[in-house]
Formats: structure tokens, C-alpha cells, sequence
């Protein structure tokens, strides 16, 4: 074959490629920063004369298809809705469902062990009873109204009933749909809702400590009822719901500190004034019952806490890691730092002064876990440590309060120096949001404000109502035998 025909072959070859993948190859270009083909196949069709002279190169450039527009965020959900079973994550709602039940242990029955063993012997059994009756009195009132109030969207004040009987929580195997909070959108709403009520339980079971053996159990359920209701469904509403008017402002509360520890802390103190002291306070020996019941109730606490701030995070992820982790830390600094302030004031550590120190780090590092590093864990718990043996002992005595199992000293104490100190260590690198103490100072004083003022017209209505206090008599025959007919042989 001459050189010209196969130059005059080569040429039309590379015109025809031309010519068939102009269009796709003009779009590539739009897509990069290379040269176009075209162009290149055109040098090489002009590098052959004969070529050129037969038939040149295609070299316009195909008309380039307009940009597609931008296609626009998925705005987040900012209620309950239903969504595919595919977009629930088996391993985050694992975690939440294992969350829940460790957070129900802490009451039942680590609160009631807790509690009961700081109690005397008369007064064992009714202790356990109240934290009993309070799980299922809050269960029912969470269902029936609470939750709705507390996490549906609605003022800034308060949520709306449009979950009322959890009518928001839904699910269909057949059409494979679920529904899901606007919280927590890779978990079942059911879980969602389960998780939220172990706080709703064990927040008021936490004031019994204060008005300890001397309370009519007819009273304690009242008070109960319209204190879930009235404090801490709002209180609730204003720190986690998206349109409450705290979290509007900023004020960071991870796990529990204002809505949990501050809330039922400022109540509990409430509750001491208006009851008054125990019968013999100052003037006998008031010993606990049984330590070895509060060590285990403290462990339960302690272990069930992991749930408590790890599931706060409402996924296994990292920062639910993390949640646990300072948890941890926090717990074990306070601890040491309490068996410290003990021992230098006392002379000697106590098993209840370890058990409280715990709990007093648990509480404080509540509100700065899922924002906080170790180190900045640790401090919280070692200030906590001190802040509430001071708060359990010398504030106690100043403010002249009964508060029989120091509720106010340790969890209103606890609970305010974790939510400050959150406002200054909060890490924008875990919780992805920096703190400010002025406004976690606004949130504290609120909480102080509203509960400690609403509990105290409460407890009056209820004093109007069925009266607050037994008689002396039964106060004297322990609240085993004369509100429940039975005793600890």
C-alpha cells in the first residue's frame, strides 16, 4: 500500500472519532482542566498534508449542556417523622436500647439501695417503696402527657400535645416504615422515648433523699405527679427541645446537669424547709441502716452512668466513647477528692464519703461529657469533689436546711459547678460548639429560680390537699409499719 493511501486512511479514521465523540469529549472538557480531544485530534490530522487536503478535522467544540442547578441541603426534621427501615442504624439503636436499661438500673434498684441504706431500719422498706412507686407513676404520666410536653416542638416554654398517648410513635412492618425524633433520626421514636423516660424517673426519685422519713406516701405521689408536670417537663423542654428558649440561647447541657441534678438539687431543698427536721435531728444519733446498701446502690449508679452520659450522645460513635470516658475520670476525681476533704476535716475517710464523693462527679461531669477531654474531666470531678463535701457539710449548716440525704449538697452543688464549668471547657473540637459561662449562667440561675419556687407552691397545695408530714407518732414507728403495714425483722 502507497504512503498516501495510508495517510489518506489514517486521517479519516481519526476524523470520524472526531466527528462520534465530540458531544461526551466537550463535556469531559467542561468537567477538567485538559485540553480538549478535538483539538488534539485536529493536530495530529494537520501533521499529515495529504490528509488535511482530502478532508480537514472536525475542531468546533460541541455546545456545552447548561450547569445543572445546585441541588439544595435536606433542610434537618424539627419533628417526629416517619422514615424506610433502612435509615434506622442497627448499632446506634443497640446502644440505645442498652443506654436505656442501664439508666433504669440506676433507680431501680440502684437509687432505692442508695437511699435505703442511709436510712434507719424503721424506715428501709418505704424508701424502696417510694422509688418504686415513682417508676411507675412517672411511666404512666410520660406516656399519657410528658413526653409530648417535654420533646415535641411548640412555644419556647413548653412543647405541644400532638404526642400525647405517644401518638407520634409508630411503626409498620409491612410498609417497612418507623418513625423517628428529630433527636435521634437513626433510632426507632420508641427507643427514642424509652431513653428519656429513665431520666423522667429517676429525676424526682432523686428529691426523696431530701424529705427522707417523714413524708405520707399519699403526698409523695401527689407531689410527684405535678412536680414531673410542672417543673420538670419544662424544664426539660426550655434545655433539650431545639425550640426551647435555653437552648435557643446556647446554654449547653449534655447529659443532665440543670434539667437532672439542678432541678431535683434546688427541689429537694425546697422540700427540707417546708417539712422541717427529722424528730431527734441534733439531738441523737440519726445512723444509717445498712452502708452496704448504699456502696451497692453507688455502684449501680456509677456503672448505670455510662448509660446515662454515653447515651446521651443517641449513637455509638466516638463521642458517646468520649461521653463515657470523661464519665469515668470525673467519677474517680471526685471520689479522691472528697476522701481527701474528709480526712483532713474528720481525721478519718468514711465508705458513705467515698460513695458520695462518686456521686458527686458523676453529677458535675452530666452537663460537660459529650463536650469536654480527659483533662478537663478530671478537673471537674476534683472541684466537684471538694465543692459538695463543703456543700453536704458547711453550706448545709449555713442554709439551716434538713436535707436528710444531702440531695441539694451534692446534686444541686454538683450539678452547678459541672454546668459553669462546661461554659469554660467545652471543646469545640468534641461537642463541635464552644461554651460560654455567661450563658450557662443564665440556664443555672433559671432552673434555681423557676423549681425552687414552683416546688415550693406545689408542696403547698399538696400540704392544703392531704397534708405533707405524718403525724409524730408514726414519724416515731417508722414509715415501714405506718404507711405500709410491714417492717425489717
Amino acid at each position: 500500500m502507497c504512503p498516501d493511501l495510508k495517510r489518506l486512511g489514517f486521517a479519516l479514521c481519526v476524523s470520524l472519532l472526531c466527528h462520534l465523540g465530540a458531544p461526551a469529549l466537550a463535556q469531559a472538557q467542561d468537567q477538567s482542566d485538559r485540553p480538549p480531544v478535538s483539538v488534539l485530534s485536529a493536530e495530529l490530522a494537520s501533521s499529515s498534508a495529504s490528509a488535511a487536503e482530502l478532508k480537514p478535522a472536525r475542531t468546533e467544540q460541541a455546545a456545552v449542556p447548561p450547569a445543572a442547578p445546585p441541588v439544595s441541603a435536606v433542610p434537618a426534621p424539627t419533628s417526629p417523622q416517619r422514615v424506610p427501615f433502612a435509615q434506622i442504624s442497627a448499632g446506634d439503636t443497640a446502644w440505645m436500647i442498652t443506654a436505656s436499661a442501664l439508666v433504669l438500673l440506676m433507680s431501680l434498684p440502684g437509687l432505692a439501695l442508695f437511699y435505703a441504706g442511709m436510712v434507719r431500719k424503721k424506715n428501709i422498706l418505704s424508701t424502696l417503696a417510694q422509688t418504686f412507686a415513682v417508676c411507675a407513676l412517672v411511666t404512666v404520666l410520660w406516656v399519657v402527657c410528658g413526653y409530648s410536653l417535654a420533646f415535641m416542638p411548640g412555644a419556647p416554654w413548653l412543647g405541644s400535645l400532638d404526642a400525647a398517648m405517644l401518638d407520634s410513635v409508630f411503626y409498620d412492618k409491612a410498609a417497612g416504615l418507623v418513625s423517628v425524633h428529630h433527636l435521634a433520626t437513626t433510632v426507632p421514636e420508641s427507643v427514642f422515648v424509652m431513653f428519656q423516660l429513665t431520666f423522667a424517673i429517676i429525676t424526682p426519685a432523686l428529691i426523696a433523699g431530701a424529705f427522707a422519713e417523714r413524708m405520707r406516701f399519699s403526698a409523695l405521689l401527689l407531689f410527684m405527679g405535678l412536680w414531673l408536670l410542672l417543673v420538670y417537663v419544662p424544664v426539660a423542654h426550655w434545655v433539650w427541645e431545639p425550640s426551647g428558649w435555653l437552648a435557643q440561647l446556647g446554654v449547653l447541657d449534655f447529659a443532665g446537669g440543670t434539667v437532672v441534678h439542678i432541678n431535683a438539687g434546688v427541689s429537694g431543698l425546697a422540700c427540707a424547709w417546708m417539712l422541717g427536721r427529722r424528730i431527734g435531728f441534733g439531738q441523737e444519733p440519726l445512723m444509717p441502716a445498712n452502708l452496704g446498701y448504699t456502696m451497692m446502690g453507688a455502684s449501680l449508679l456509677w456503672v448505670g452512668w455510662m448509660g446515662f452520659n454515653g447515651g446521651s450522645a443517641c449513637a455509638a460513635d466516638g463521642r458517646a466513647g468520649m461521653a463515657m470516658l470523661a464519665t469515668q475520670i470525673g467519677a474517680a476525681a471526685a471520689t479522691l477528692a472528697w476522701m481527701v476533704a474528709e480526712w483532713a476535716v474528720r481525721g478519718t475517710p468514711t465508705l458513705l464519703g467515698l460513695c458520695s464523693g462518686a456521686v458527686a462527679g458523676l453529677v458535675a461531669i452530666t452537663p460537660a461529657s459529650g463536650y469536654v477531654d480527659p483533662k478537663s474531666a478530671a478537673l471537674i470531678g476534683l472541684l466537684a469533689g471538694f465543692a459538695c463535701y463543703w456543700g453536704a457539710t458547711g453550706l448545709k449548716r449555713l442554709l439551716g436546711a434538713a436535707d436528710s440525704l444531702d440531695v441539694f449538697g451534692v446534686h444541686g452543688v454538683g450539678g452547678v459547678v459541672g454546668a459553669l464549668l462546661t461554659g469554660v471547657l467545652a471543646s469545640p473540637a468534641i461537642g463541635g460548639v464552644s461554651g460560654s459561662l455567661a450563658t450557662q449562667a443564665i440556664g443555672v440561675a433559671a432552673t434555681l429560680a423557676y423549681s425552687g419556687f414552683v416546688t415550693l407552691g406545689i408542696l403547698a397545695v399538696v400540704n392544703a390537699l392531704v397534708g405533707l408530714r405524718v403525724s409524730r407518732q408514726q414519724e416515731i414507728e417508722g414509715l415501714d409499719l405506718s404507711q405500709h403495714g410491714e417492717r425489717v425483722e
